[in-house]
């Protein structure tokens, strides 16, 4: 018997003309953070999600600190985010010295649970941040209710959630400013990179400003505040751009891959397969998750195991909550705090090999492996 091939859970998607304009920018000499290519991607990424402004920076983490410093987030601000995320959405509001602070999610779509926003809200509250996860989008009208009843922003982390579509409206064009990673498992990707998005030209031209050292608009090395260095390069902008252009084409793979796992996993005691919350039109699964309840016969932990030692299928748990970070408790953060939903979802959640190349037999045989490990339990 020939030795099973690994199916990873994620592997990149080289676009078809990523040689050609990858090759172009290089040629151009053009290869910092100026160029054709982060002219064009900028231009057709905000084409893509509906918004006026786009602007591209080093990736998703940096953009989430970018959006916020132009927010005017500062020392002793408070930020709103959801306990299951990457610690990403903690970590930047830390860095310009605001304090992160989290709201437990839903357990059906993981996104923030918007009612229990409110009660976390206090004077120092300036932004909410909700987490469109793997793919599904928060809900959106009822987050833009309480930030006005509050007079605070909305920046949109629709990092997973390339494609997704609210009620009609692309994910990351809702909010004040959308953010988005172009990290090398993303449905656009430039390996290493991140977008913002937004309708406010003031918002706009402040990112733009700050990811390039904030130099005066007078005369440049002349600097009236403080900047950052998170500009990304024009040949990333190439691969990104050759991404781009075969976004249709990736989401309908993402769709069709959900089909797959649907219908194969379906009515599994045990195992809880992802839904898409009504007010969502298109679920963009950047990943397909799964929980692995009690009854299931083995522990999520087991599982991953098992599903690794026994058919060499690759799959990746979910996010520790932010609040039981290690990372955080140092700093004497969220000391009382109980998210049981986000503890609970992490204790079981779990994603499958979902990349663009995943194939229909591979699929096939994820969906044969749980099923064999269920009945073998």
């Amino acid at each position: 018997m020939s030795e099973l091939q690994p199916i990873w859970v994620n592997e990149p998607k080289i676009p078809d003309k990523a040689v050609e304009y990858v090759s172009d920018a290089v040629r151009s000499s053009w290869i910092s953070g100026s160029g054709h290519y982060v002219q064009e991607f900028e231009k057709k990424f905000a084409e893509y999600t509906g918004i006026k402004y786009a602007t591209v920076c080093s990736n998703g983490t940096t953009a989430l600190q970018l959006a916020l410093a132009a927010m005017e987030v500062r020392n002793g601000d408070e930020v709103v985010i959801p306990d299951q995320t990457i610690i990403s959405c903690a970590l930047a509001p830390l860095y310009l010295g605001a304090s992160p602070v989290v709201v437990d999610v839903e357990r059906d779509t993981f996104c923030i649970d918007v009612s229990k926003i409110e009660e976390k809200i206090t004077p120092k509250t300036k932004v909410i941040m909700p987490v469109h996860l793997y793919g599904q989008c928060c809900d959106m009208d009822r987050i833009l209710a309480i930030a006005k009843k509050h007079h605070l922003y909305v920046l949109e982390d629709a990092a997973e959630a390339i494609g997704a579509e609210y009620k009609g409206e692309k994910a990351g064009s809702i909010g004040d400013i959308g953010s988005f990673s172009l990290f090398a498992n993303k449905l656009i990707t430039s390996g290493e990179g991140g977008v913002l998005t937004t309708n406010s030209v003031e918002l706009y031209e402040k990112m733009v400003n700050l990811k390039d050292l904030a130099h005066s608009k007078e005369k440049r090395f002349w600097h009236e505040e403080m900047g950052f260095n998170f500009r990304m390069t024009n040949y990333q902008c190439a691969l990104a751009l050759a991404s781009l252009e075969e976004v249709e084409i990736s989401l309908a793979h993402k769709q069709s891959m959900a089909e797959w796992y649907n219908s194969g996993l379906d009515g599994i005691k045990g195992l809880t397969i992802p839904i898409t919350a009504d007010y969502n039109n298109i679920n963009s699964f950047w990943m397909y998750t799964v929980l692995v309840e009690n009854d299931f016969g083995m522990s999520r932990d087991e599982f991953v195991s098992k599903l690794w030692k026994d058919y060499k299928v690759q799959v990746r748990t979910f996010f520790y909550p932010i609040h039981s970070q290690p990372v955080f408790k140092k700093r004497g953060l969220f000391k009382s705090e109980k998210c049981p939903v986000s503890e609970n979802l992490s204790k079981k959640g779990l994603y499958l090999p979902s990349g663009l190349t995943l194939t229909k037999n591979q699929a096939e045989r994820v969906i044969y492996a749980i099923k064999a490990m269920k009945g073998g339990s």
